[in-house]
């Protein structure tokens, strides 16, 4: 018996090690064009390299502060722009997409919102641009191309050695399977720039995908390298809910985000005159409708309405005051000529039809081409009142010419901004006057988005202190030689 065993046992360690030995060692060659499993790995990798050229195109037309984050950009090569809303992303975007054609002699993409993609078409012509054109099939004759996120599909990532994405905090409101098509994308593009407003307030995923998305430190390398987390897990499914910064990490933290990006409110954050960069007053003026019929609390009726205390009370308080709230947002806008009503459910949007005929509104069940036309119109007057969402429309237009707008508010402070930021943005000439409609039982709501107001300025504060602050991350290159055990050899 105990021969027996042994003999099976050897049997074992020969069959084992026969599969061990097939198995390729650290250094052995394989063939990627014939392996398949080598190609899935290829294709998860991120070019890697130094990145960056030197300035060949900068327009005096622009402002000093504009010269200043492009000379920044074209040099990093791989950058975040949180820059605020009117500054001018858009004519950033094209200088550095001109000094890469001149450098590379290749394409340049860039992928904007919808609707987004004609106000770059009209800013080339402003500073002398051109060779570009607005792409919806793949197919283009011009070194500069504009698509939008919903039409990357068309294109093939290898014919572009620079992509640049307008307002990339629209992402997250795309499903999974457009927000891993712009990953993939991005991934084996040399050259890569991402511009947004505002990367939400203690929002560190996203922090940490912009990262990863450029090719720099991944998100769970960022979470694991600076933040402890309340379950002390790394379990993605609790990221951006239960992490926090750790004590020691935190001006570390914000120098290492500076070391990928460049970030600016106003000019001043980088040195230089606000004086033509004043915005004209926000009046931002709360109207609180009585809800007739209070939502019983566990179970107990009230004599008055309460704050609602989750997601459940919140749905059944928007649910039971939709016809006050859309009622008093009508009355509202009625005395303004041009007006936006920001809608969060369908219903809200059927009765203000109803109740306004000068509507039009942007649905999403429509096709793109339906929604870009219905955008368009309103940019050049032809519409005065229109309803959407801020999921739909809510990310890099410029509706200067409007000044009024009636908001229904969610716990989402980003949404609310960007929503706001359509109207009072710099080039606003008159005040923007926010109408902001919702119950007595949903006032928690505005008390979070004060917070959320107040971590957003404390980020961007953060952010713009370490502009130019210098951070490196070591890394760490295993370039030991793999000791094999004596029954391998």
């Amino acid at each position: 018996m105990p021969e027996q065993k042994l003999n099976s046992d050897l049997q074992l360690i020969d069959v084992t090690s026969a599969h061990i030995s097939a198995m390729p060692l650290l250094g052995t060659v394989r063939s990627i064009e014939s392996d398949p499993y080598m190609q899935f790995l290829e294709s998860k990798k991120h070019i890697q390299g130094n990145y960056g050229i030197e300035p060949n195109f900068i327009p005096d037309a622009m402002f000093d502060y504009q010269k200043h984050v492009s000379e920044y950009a074209i040099r990093k090569g791989r950058c975040a722009v949180f820059l605020d809303t009117g500054l001018g992303k858009t004519i950033i975007e094209l200088v550095i997409a001109k000094n890469y054609i001149q450098e590379t002699n290749k394409p340049v993409l860039i992928i904007t919102p919808l609707a987004v993609a004609f106000q770059f078409i009209k800013e080339a012509g402003k500073f002398g641009v051109d060779d570009i054109s607005y792409s919806k099939d793949g197919k283009y004759k011009t070194k500069i191309v504009v698509c939008n996120y919903e039409r990357l599909e068309h294109f093939n990532s290898i014919d572009f050695d620079c992509v640049l994405l307008d307002e990339s905090s629209i992402l997250k409101n795309f499903d999974g399977a457009i927000k891993q098509q712009v990953t993939n994308f991005l991934r084996k593009v040399k050259y890569r720039f991402l511009f947004t407003a505002t990367p939400s307030p203690n929002d560190f995923i996203e922090l940490g995908t912009s990262s990863e998305a450029l090719g720099y430190l991944g998100y769970t390398d960022m979470l694991t390298k600076f933040f402890k987390n309340n379950g002390n897990s790394i379990d993605i499914r609790h990221a951006g809910c239960e992490w926090y910064l750790k004590s020691h990490a935190e001006k570390d933290f914000w120098r290492w985000i500076a070391s990928w990006s460049i970030s600016m409110r106003k000019p001043s954050d980088l040195g230089y005159s606000d004086d033509l960069h004043i915005l004209p007053e926000l009046h931002e003026v709360e109207t609180i409708i009585r809800n007739e019929n209070p939502l019983a609390i566990n179970g107990q009726s009230s004599l008055f309405a309460l704050p609602a205390q989750n997601f459940f009370e919140i749905k059944a308080e928007v649910r039971s005051t939709i016809n006050q709230r859309c009622e008093m947002a009508v009355d509202k806008a009625g005395k303004h000529d041009v007006s936006v009503y920001w809608v969060n459910l369908n219903d809200e949007a059927a009765l203000i039809s109803k109740l306004d005929k000068d509507t039009k509104e942007v649905k999403g069940k429509m096709n793109i081409d339906e929604k870009e036309e219905i955008l368009l119109a309103f940019s050049n007057g032809e519409i005065k009142k229109l309803i959407t969402k801020t999921s739909i429309t809510a990310f890099g237009l410029n509706w200067q010419h409007c000044n009024h707008t009636t908001y229904f508010p969610t716990y989402s402070y980003e949404q609310y901004y960007q929503a706001i930021r359509r109207f009072w943005r710099f080039g606003q000439k008159r005040n923007v006057f926010v109408d902001l409609i919702l119950s007595d039982g949903q006032t928690r709501i505005m008390e979070s988005l004060m917070v959320k107001k107040d971590k957003a300025i404390n980020m961007f504060e953060n952010l713009t202190k370490q502009t130019n602050s210098d951070f490196k991350i070591d890394k760490k290159d295993f370039n030991k030689i793999i000791q094999l055990p004596n029954f391998l050899k």
